[in-house]
């Protein structure tokens, strides 16, 4: 017999972003379904390196990102843990002038987000991270910036949900989605039905697909980060790090674990990935030449996972553009964790106000398309969660 159930918001995807905004709900008295494929930040939410920092985003993100660092500041308050939330500071190495010049033309033009960032010169850098490689000619620290455990923190937001009444259904792929004129109706299989007046899609790399059902294509494609985790080793690394221009980020976690990510991995079929062997030799070249200390490391794991990206690496952030209560927040991918709590708030100040104090033009999903198309009904072409 198939199960029915109602709420005012039923949300599709269990990463960051839908937990969080089950959780803010929540708190505003709203009745939550959250619908989740597999388990609660299993996907992209679980497996991301683990940063929490403001630098480097396009300033356009700079609002939801200050929004986002004062809830992390209350991350015990919201889900209970600490979620190894540390304020180390993160620091963005340039390896050339070009890059460095970068970094302070990047510094001039974000004055006034309160990111306090310092710009630091070669001599500079070397007394005070002794343990940096001769491939690092400046940088520029973020001091408050910092790094957390995606592990922990992503399924304790749902778990937080769940303690405040939502309703958290794990294992339930939805393979139909539809609005009846009246409610938002999703199934799955013969199993379940939840009807809702509300729908978040925050569906992660497989969002497109739900919004395409609405009638809200957009360009969406999969990427697969490539990470590696080394042995314990001997707390020298104090920052968490990135390069101008991207391709190695790394950090240590208090066990003295050095986290590591950069290039790209491959996918074993749509929700799978893996990383590569030669990305991962590449990859430690290239820490090692910013980190000596960790030649003769052993690699201990390493992982991958899917994420989607859009062609301007902007997420999807605010109502659907053909189908009213349908809020879509996808396409975080290389930035989402540290915004997470941000784009729950604001999911619920939509959901609850019709409009958000936290800038958001910039992530319409109607920048795709100047004619959208008329929302369909039926199956979902691939069960998405």
């Amino acid at each position: 017999m198939m199960e029915r159930i109602s709420a005012d918001v039923a949300i599709i995807g269990g990463g960051i972003m839908g937990s969080s905004a089950a959780l803010f709900l929540r708190r505003t008295g709203l009745s939550v379904v959250l619908l989740e494929r597999d388990l609660c930040g299993s996907r992209s939410s679980g497996v991301n390196y683990g940063g929490v920092r403001r630098q480097g985003r396009p300033p356009s993100q700079l609002p939801l990102s200050q929004r986002a660092q004062g809830l992390w500041a209350q991350l015990p308050q919201l889900i209970g843990i600490d979620g190894e939330y540390l304020r180390s500071g993160h620091l963005k190495i340039a390896r050339s002038e070009a890059d460095l010049a970068a970094l302070e033309s990047y510094r001039e033009r974000t004055q006034g987000f309160g990111m306090d960032l310092q710009i630091l010169s070669a001599r500079a850098l070397r007394e005070r991270c002794p343990w940096l490689g001769r491939a690092a000619v400046g940088a520029s620290l973020c001091p408050d910036d910092g790094q957390a455990n995606p592990r922990l923190v992503s399924p304790a937001f749902a778990l937080a949900a769940r303690r405040l009444g939502a309703d958290v259904r794990e294992q339930t792929c939805i393979d139909e989605a539809a609005h009846d004129g009246t409610a938002f109706v999703l199934r799955s299989g013969h199993a379940l039905e939840v009807r809702a007046r509300h729908l978040l899609n925050c569906a992660g790399a497989w969002a497109g697909t739900i919004a395409a059902q609405f009638g809200d294509a957009v360009p969406m494609e999969s990427g697969h980060p490539e990470m590696a985790v080394t042995e314990p080793l001997p707390v020298f690394l104090n920052f968490s790090l990135g390069v101008e221009g991207g391709g190695v980020y790394a950090r240590q976690v208090a066990r003295g674990n050095c986290v590591i990510g950069g290039g790209r991995g491959y996918a074993l079929d749509e929700q799978r990935a893996r990383a590569q062997r030669s990305g991962i030799a590449s990859l430690m070249q290239q820490t090692i030449d910013l980190l000596p200390a960790l030649r003769n490391a052993h690699i201990i794991r390493t992982w991958s996972g899917t994420e989607g990206y859009l062609p301007d690496r902007q997420p999807v952030l605010g109502p659907s553009a053909t189908t009213p209560g349908l809020i879509h927040a996808f396409g975080f991918a290389g930035g989402g964790f540290q915004l997470g709590p941000a784009v729950g708030a604001v999911l619920a100040d939509l959901v609850r106000d019709g409009q958000t104090a936290t800038p958001i033009d910039a992530f319409s999903v109607s920048r795709f398309s100047e004619s959208p198309r008329v929302a369909t009904t039926g199956p979902v072409p691939s069960a998405v969660v």
